[in-house]
């Protein structure tokens, strides 16, 4: 078994039906595998949902989501250590410091970052997309069907 960090994008990308990575990261938040976030995810995810989309509903399903992934295999929370490995990330790489904070927390947790950011993760090798990490459904805990 893989333990499976995931970035925002893809609990964002699990509420949005619209988005190209809907099927593998809702199909991802089911599976079997062991499943962690970084404590900002909970200011992403609703972030995006209020401001971005306007949809306060969702923003509570996403933070459901984020707080079902952290009672599975846990939520890094950021420290001065993990800042200061993101701010050597993001410097190594040229990405937001953001970014680099997955990348850190990953690490950190000796897992696989999993993100829907093609430029500035997933091409420069620092992570995988969903599909890549899809595991089969477990027969307990899979997400209820979309209700938008």
């Amino acid at each position: 078994m893989n333990l499976w960090l995931l970035d925002a994008s893809i609990l964002l990308a699990s509420e949005d039906p619209d988005d190209e990575h809907h099927d593998d990261s809702r199909r991802l938040l089911a599976g079997s595998d062991p499943l962690a976030t970084l404590d900002l995810a909970f200011y992403e995810v609703t972030n995006v949902a209020v401001r971005s989309w306007r949809d306060q509903p969702a923003a509570r399903r996403l933070r459901s989501r984020v707080t079902a992934v952290a009672d599975d295999a846990g939520l890094v929370r950021v420290d001065a250590h993990l800042l200061e490995d993101a701010a050597a990330v993001a410097d190594e790489h040229g990405i937001s410091v953001y970014d680099a904070a997955y990348v850190a927390a990953a690490r950190a947790v000796s897992g696989r970052l999993v993100s829907c950011d093609v430029r500035d993760l997933v091409s420069r090798g620092l992570a995988v997309l969903p599909r890549l990490a899809v595991r089969q459904p477990a027969e307990a805990g899979a997400l209820p069907p979309d209700t938008h």
